[in-house]
């Protein structure tokens, strides 16, 4: 069965807080003529698309509907929410085995359609799911990618933003690695509109910003965990992160976003996903880019990509 996909539609499998969310983003995004929402409660996912469709008389006209797998095949972007929550005492990491079983049912049946878009792995362990996406599709690497450290470094350019009393889009910073809590905040190269971020953090009158730097990146490292402890699930952030990329993808912007991707030899790290950034079209990863790190920041990315691939390895997949 031969698929032509559609450019401007999008698939969402998995309702819960996180796809909901994120369909409702993207409903009001007005990229999508077309959003199909499947899950394993077929009455959920026809619940939530009413629910969404009735939002569109103050957005823009377009089809939201429940579907099944035949339905999903050719859309350009299939967003892959599904999966176990994580709980308040556990880590991302936490999830794998729960959430691995899952991706084994849904991820082969996208494959045998000829699904010929985007495959965007928003479930946790995100780093380790993309890897296992990417081993039970059979797709090109280009086209399965997951969403990384976007939200961490959406987090972070957040709380800088607020730290040094800026607009948080004039701040450029990334978080890599895992998305998780071996991730790694690149402070040594971020820089407020090209100012470094020592001497912005100078003008503003911080005399010692190092320590306060790093409470951030902590306190931005360990925020999921927070809000899960308060209101059980985090999925605004992440939908606005998914819609970005998204974004991304359907107008061939050629942003450079961190996603989570394989790695081939960058820093010595093969065979595996994680988050660096990369530029991102319409035909998915073109490519890596070469942020600058310093020796801490690159031992500490070399120990990340270590612990996702002892997992991974663990898996069998």
């Amino acid at each position: 069965m031969s698929n032509v996909m559609k450019p401007r539609k999008a698939a969402v499998i998995g309702c819960g807080f996180v796809g909901s969310a994120t369909a409702f983003t993207l409903m009001q995004s007005k990229l999508f003529s077309e959003l199909v929402l499947l899950d394993v409660n077929a009455d959920k996912a026809d619940g939530e698309a009413r629910d969404i469709s009735h939002g569109i008389p103050f957005a823009a006209p377009m089809k939201v509907y429940a579907g099944d797998y035949d339905d999903v095949a050719d859309a350009a972007v299939i967003i892959v929410t599904a999966g176990a929550n994580q709980k308040p005492d556990e880590s991302r990491l936490d999830l794998v085995h729960r959430n691995v079983e899952i991706y084994k049912s849904i991820i082969p049946r996208i494959a045998s359609r000829n699904f010929a878009g985007i495959l965007l792995v928003v479930s946790n362990p995100v780093d380790i799911l993309t890897y296992a996406a990417l081993k039970f599709s059979g797709l090109p690497e280009k086209r399965v990618i997951g969403s990384g450290t976007v939200l961490d470094t959406a987090r972070m350019k957040y709380a800088l933003g607020e730290h040094l009393r800026v607009d948080s889009r004039s701040v450029h910073s990334y978080i890599v690695g895992e998305h998780g809590d071996s991730e790694i905040a690149v402070l040594s190269s971020t820089n407020i509109s090209g100012i470094p971020l020592d001497a912005f953090c100078e003008m503003r009158g911080y005399d010692n910003p190092k320590m306060k730097l790093d409470e951030i990146a902590e306190s931005v490292k360990n925020s999921a965990y927070d809000i899960i402890t308060k209101k059980q699930a985090t999925y605004y952030g992440i939908a606005m992160s998914v819609r970005r990329i998204c974004t991304c993808i359907i107008r061939n912007e050629r942003s450079i976003l961190p996603v989570s991707s394989m790695m081939h030899g960058e820093y010595g790290i093969c065979d595996i996903a994680m988050s660096m950034p990369v530029v991102l079209g319409a035909e998915g990863v073109e490519t890596h880019v070469p942020i600058s790190l310093n020796e801490d920041e690159t031992t500490r990315l070399i120990q990340s990509a270590e612990t996702l691939r002892r997992i991974a390895e663990g898996l069998e997949l």
